[in-house]
Formats: structure tokens, C-alpha cells, sequence
């Protein structure tokens, strides 16, 4: 196991590495200066140009990319050319939000997406089973923001239920907090319900049509225990396995969904950069997201083990 862990944790430098040469390369091939955004309308020439010496714009891309890669080495991620600010302050000033929200998301995706499958698989070719895979389609096929939008003519304008936009942080109350959470929730686990569900459904029905579930029945196990203790257990490694696969979803989604919603998060963090080109932001951010979801997919690969026990790495 802890031979497995180190080869993956040095696989993970390298994609780490990958990741970071590709970003730096797509940035600084995409139209647009952050120096004339920084200069403005009305800027001459040569102040575009004395901006991007001081901003070390005009260097070899090569220079560029040795110098931010020893930074990123450093834990340094940067300064944000337009605010001037570390980028690492301002990624930590916008992580409640997102934090808070792809917690909630995932809790909330999880049971109910397990919950469906299971439902689903245990009724196949029933009208309910029809109904879940149709509700699961439709949410996998609908976009975010729309979906996000819909929710909020309903349930915020129409019905005024529910805050339109904005976040409330956790110190002003657990009842504030949730109630701005709950239409981002829904919008961005949405279509993570689809994805779990429709796996869970296949997953189950595989493991459902064994013989050991059979003998369960003969012996007159309940449903629930034979659903949830036999079936549910053995079909859970390609649950888990799409359940990470899945975060890069949510992390997809969190940009959007924090965008309809107003929400001042790290995904609105990015979006507001790649409107000015504030290259730091943008690589840090990526780094951040790329880190997260290889940690992610390593902690399900081990998780194999704890729901398969004859599973073991080498």
C-alpha cells in the first residue's frame, strides 16, 4: 500500500507539471494583453510598453515560465497583476464559499443519486424506474445556468421562497447560510444526480441478477438488508469510482454556478480574471483545482480496498 501511494504521489507531480506547462502555454497564447486592459482606452504605446516591462510581460516565455515555476515550487503562487494582492490570500478569501457550497453539493448529490439508483434497479421496468432514468436524462442534458436561472424565476421572483443571488457566511448564522446555499445546490447537483444515479442503476442491477442475492431471498432476508447490505455493498467500487470522476464536474459547475448566483467564490474568482487576462489568478486557481481532483481520484483508488477486500495494490 504505501509503495502504491508513493508511486501515485509521484505520478501526481508529474500531471502536476503537465498541467502547469500547458496552462502557462494556453494563457500566453490567447488573445489579449493585460497590459493595455491595466492601461485603459486611452493609453499610448509606450505606456503599454512600460507596463509590460514592469510586469515582466515582454521576457522570453521561457524566462516567464522558469521564473513562476520556481515560485509555484516555493508554494508561491503568485501576485494578481491587477489587484496586486497574493494570489494565495485571495484564493484562501473566496474558499468559504466554494468550499461550503461543493461540500453541500456532494452530501446532497450523493445520497439522493444513491437513493435512485438503488430505487431504480430494485423496480427495473417499472413506471417508477422509467421516471427516475427520465428525471436522471433531463438532468444530465440541461446546462447549468440554465437550470439556474429557471429556479430562481420560480422559487426566489415568483414564489420569493428563497434568496435570488449572494452568499451568507457560516458566522451569520447557520439559517442565512443555508437558505443561499440551497438553489446553488440544487442547480450544480443536478447534473452529478444523473451521472451517480444512472451508475448505481447499472452497478446494481449487475450485481442483483447473482447468485449469492437469490440465496439471500430464499432465506428470507428483508429487502431493505438485501438491497442496502448485500447488493448496495458489492456494487459499490464503480459507484465510487464515477462519484470521482464526477468532482470534475462540480469543479466545472462551481464556475458557472457561482457566476448565476452572485456568488463570491473561487470560480467567480477565475471568471473575473480571464476577463482581464490576470495570468497568476488563473494559473493558480488551475493548479488548485488540478490538485484537488488527482488528490481526489487517489483517495478513491485506496477506497477500493475498504469496500472490496479482496482488492490489493501493489
Amino acid at each position: 500500500m504505501l509503495s502504491y501511494i508513493a508511486h501515485r504521489l509521484a505520478s501526481t507531480i508529474l500531471v502536476m507539471t503537465l498541467v502547469g506547462i500547458f496552462v502557462f502555454l494556453l494563457l500566453h497564447f490567447s488573445a489579449g494583453d493585460p497590459a493595455a486592459i491595466i492601461a485603459g482606452d486611452y493609453a499610448t504605446p509606450q505606456q503599454i510598453v512600460a507596463i509590460r516591462q514592469r510586469l515582466g510581460l515582454d521576457d522570453p516565455l521561457l524566462v516567464q515560465f522558469w521564473r513562476w515555476a520556481l515560485r509555484v515550487i516555493k508554494g508561491d503562487l503568485g501576485v494578481s497583476i491587477f489587484s496586486n494582492t497574493p494570489v494565495g490570500v485571495l484564493i484562501i478569501q473566496r474558499l468559504e464559499p466554494t468550499l461550503s457550497l461543493a461540500l453541500l453539493t456532494m452530501l446532497f448529490a450523493v445520497s439522493i443519486a444513491v437513493s435512485l439508483g438503488v430505487i431504480a434497479a430494485w423496480r427495473v421496468g417499472s413506471l417508477v424506474d422509467r421516471a427516475l432514468m427520465g428525471f436522471s436524462v433531463l438532468g444530465f442534458s440541461m446546462p447549468a445556468f440554465v437550470v439556474g436561472y429557471s429556479l430562481i424565476y420560480i422559487f426566489a421572483i415568483e414564489l420569493r421562497w428563497l434568496p435570488v443571488q449572494g452568499y451568507r457566511s457560516l458566522a451569520d448564522g447557520v439559517g442565512p447560510w443555508i437558505l443561499h446555499l440551497i438553489l446553488p445546490t440544487v442547480t450544480l447537483g443536478l447534473a452529478y444526480i444523473a451521472l451517480i444515479a444512472r451508475m448505481t442503476r447499472a452497478s446494481m442491477l449487475e450485481v442483483l441478477e447473482e447468485d449469492y442475492i437469490r440465496t439471500a431471498k430464499a432465506k428470507g432476508v428483508t429487502t431493505r438488508t438485501m438491497l442496502m447490505k448485500h447488493a448496495l455493498k458489492n456494487a459499490g467500487v464503480p459507484i465510487v469510482t464515477v462519484i470521482g470522476i464526477g468532482v470534475a464536474l462540480l469543479i466545472g459547475g462551481v464556475v458557472i454556478t457561482e457566476t448565476v448566483f452572485n456568488i463570491p467564490g473561487i470560480g467567480r474568482l477565475v471568471v473575473d480574471a480571464i476577463s482581464k487576462r490576470d495570468y497568476p489568478i488563473i494559473q493558480g486557481v488551475i493548479l488548485l483545482f488540478s490538485g484537488i481532483y488527482v488528490l481526489v481520484n487517489l483517495l478513491v483508488d485506496l477506497s477500493y480496498s475498504l469496500i472490496d477486500p479482496r482488492i490489493r495494490y501493489r
